[in-house]
């Protein structure tokens, strides 16, 4: 039989384990990682600039299909807890 702590250490760890496999499953939260278009690892050389945040992607016909709808995209982003670069300012 479990003791209480044997029992709360193993629903912790589970919890954890459970949380883990998600966020590998789903995607992490944070920085940007994915072209929010294809879904594919982003080229930081390949970017647009909008409403004071930078979106990256990974190949330049992304930008022209996130242009055709930006907020369908940056919905999805918000979604996934992903968090945008701001626009770098010039001195």
């Amino acid at each position: 039989m479990l003791t209480r702590r044997g029992f709360l250490f193993a629903l912790t760890a589970g919890l954890l384990a459970g949380l883990s496999l998600f966020g590998a499953v789903a995607g992490a939260a944070g920085n940007q990682t994915k072209c929010p278009v294809l879904g594919e690892a982003i080229n930081r050389d390949v970017y647009v600039d909008h409403q004071g945040r930078r979106i990256y992607f990974c190949c330049p016909s992304c930008i022209d299909e996130f242009k055709k709808d930006p907020d369908k995209y940056l919905k999805k982003m918000q979604e996934q807890g992903v968090v945008l670069d701001k626009t770098p300012t010039t001195n």
